[in-house]
């Protein structure tokens, strides 16, 4: 009790030292300047859950879904998770089955799969991973999301759930189209049947890369396909689920860079235009489950500010321009772009400050109406180059039965955007006093809010190694005098840490290095 007093005290405006960029920000928010419309944050549970839905202590396992999944208030205020509005699941391609065979030289990645060789369905496998599934079901997330990394393993060229060839080309069997939609199709059925619907189907995954292993020693499941062979797929799945009465939609196309969505070369390039453009061969707008939607992840497009925004910019654009929604369905801090040129050891803070900023640039800059992280867990540090992960792991035995878990910063920084911006809230514009570029901004403080009938939610990331204060100009909304505010800094036990405002126009005090979310109740 002490400990957070003192620290309430040392963030009053009237008690705070400020650095040369003392002026405050002065951020004016019309409710009526609407941007996109927010349809969800959500996280993947892909590698390691099998095994720790399986095996790991209940109490750990309650906590992961908790961290994730609640948004319940604990007695002083603190969210007791993230409140996610989206999961995604694995639909595995039985390589777990393969065993040693499989040539994945990573047990935790191979997955097992529903369809058995014989044609019939076991529906007891992927225990783990549905085990957080129906956990995500419980807390109420809204949106269920089914990808597939790999068709099936009967249903592939080698037999196996990666490429032995480096040729850009499908694994797919050319007979097998219909088959492997109508295993989506049929699993998507058998969870509707018992009360699990999946929102989303997503059919591929990165199809730009090759997934080749020559040696015979692969990391995970994986398929390229080209363009012709995604519009193949999404049709047949098309089919497939209309068969079924599925209500699910098809989302597309899980591109493993943004700029492949409206630029680069290759097989699987120009995808936005090749599959929303009703003039291209490849078009699917008539199709019934396909809505105008195109995913894509930010891997590999992090590194440097101007890059970042200007590649985003570009999304938004092509995106706009055939009418299509935009969603990031995919990041962690796979390349060193989280660094910002710094060799030594990252400290968590600083992994977390960096996650917000794509957060802030993918939804200001490329427009994005939903976020998605890779990956919920992995082993490693809480406290270094977080760069994977939102809880880390720490198996205790090489079987991967049984470990710890701990919250990382990262996982406070997503939730400062998914805990208080729910599904159907708007984006608002914002216009700054200080006129910054976009690429000062990123170095700076990065504000932006949202808005339902109910509530505006702001969320400010200080940048900067000095304290701020930034004010928000509000107008068309009126909202009560007193607020709520969440806090998150380098300090262990400050993770989104509840705090009562009072005044707003005196401003929020934004401590060096920190990330805060503003929530203003409707008068």
């Amino acid at each position: 009790m002490f400990k957070f007093f003192s620290f309430c005290l040392f963030i009053t405006a009237s008690t705070i030292a400020f650095g040369q960029n003392a002026e405050p920000l002065i951020v004016k928010i019309d409710a009526k300047n609407k941007a996109q419309r927010i349809d969800n944050f959500g996280a993947a549970g892909a590698w390691f859950s099998e095994g720790i839905g399986k095996h790991w202590p209940t109490q750990n396992r309650e906590q992961m879904a908790e961290w994730l999944f609640s948004k319940e208030i604990d007695k002083t205020g603190n969210p007791k998770g993230i409140g996610l509005s989206a999961w995604r699941f694995n639909i595995g391609g039985g390589t777990a089955e393969q065993g040693d065979s499989s040539k994945i030289t990573d047990f935790r990645k191979r997955v097992e799969s529903f369809l058995k060789p014989d044609g019939t369905y076991d529906w007891t496998k992927q225990s783990g991973y549905l085990w957080f599934t129906k956990k995500a079901k419980e807390y109420g997330v809204e949106n269920l999301i089914a990808f597939s990394n790999t068709p099936p393993v009967q249903f592939t060229k080698n037999g196996l759930g990666y490429k032995t060839e480096k040729d850009y080309v499908s694994n797919l069997k050319q007979d097998k189209y219909a088959d492997y939609a109508k295993f989506l199709a049929t699993v998507l059925d058998h969870f509707d049947k018992e009360g699990l619907h999946f929102k989303y189907i997503s059919p591929v995954n990165e199809p730009q890369w090759d997934w080749s292993h020559a040696d015979g020693k692969a990391k995970q499941e994986g398929s390229p396909w080209k363009n012709e062979e995604v519009a193949k797929v999404v049709t047949a799945l098309d089919s497939a689920l209309t068969k079924t009465n599925s209500t699910s939609k098809i989302l597309i196309t899980e591109a493993g860079q943004l700029d492949y969505l409206y630029a680069k070369t290759g097989l699987a390039s120009k995808q936005t235009q090749s599959f929303f453009n009703k003039n291209s061969p490849l078009q699917l707008t008539k199709l019934k489950h396909l809505p105008a939607l195109i995913g894509g992840h930010s891997y590999f497009t992090d590194k440097g500010d101007s890059s970042r925004i200007a590649i985003r910019q570009h999304v938004a654009d092509t995106t706009k321009k055939y009418g299509v929604e935009f969603w990031q369905t995919e990041y962690s801090m796979l390349a060193d772009g989280y660094k910002e040129g710094k060799t030594r050891k990252i400290p968590a803070i600083d992994c977390a400050l960096f996650l917000s900023k794509v957060i802030h640039d993918d939804l200001v800059y490329g427009n994005a109406s939903a976020w998605q992280l890779w990956n919920s867990w992995e082993p490693g540090s809480a406290d270094f180059d977080t760069r994977y992960y939102v809880i880390a792991l720490n198996p205790t035995n090489k079987e991967y039965t049984d470990g710890t878990i701990t919250a990382t910063k990262n996982l406070w920084a997503l939730g400062h955007y998914s805990r208080f911006i729910r599904p159907g809230m708007n984006r608002l514009n914002v216009d700054r006093n200080d006129k910054l570029t976009p690429v000062q901004i990123a170095q700076d403080v990065m504000v932006t809010a949202y808005m339902n009938d109910k509530q505006l939610v702001l969320v400010a990331i200080n940048y900067t190694t000095e304290n701020r204060i930034f004010k928000p100009i509000i107008s068309n909304f009126k909202f009560a005098n007193e607020f709520d505010e969440y806090l998150t800094t380098a300090d262990k036990d400050v993770n989104m840490k509840f705090i009562k405002g009072k005044n707003l126009e005196a401003g929020s005090v934004l401590p060096a290095r920190s990330i805060k979310t503003l929530v203003l109740t409707k008068q």
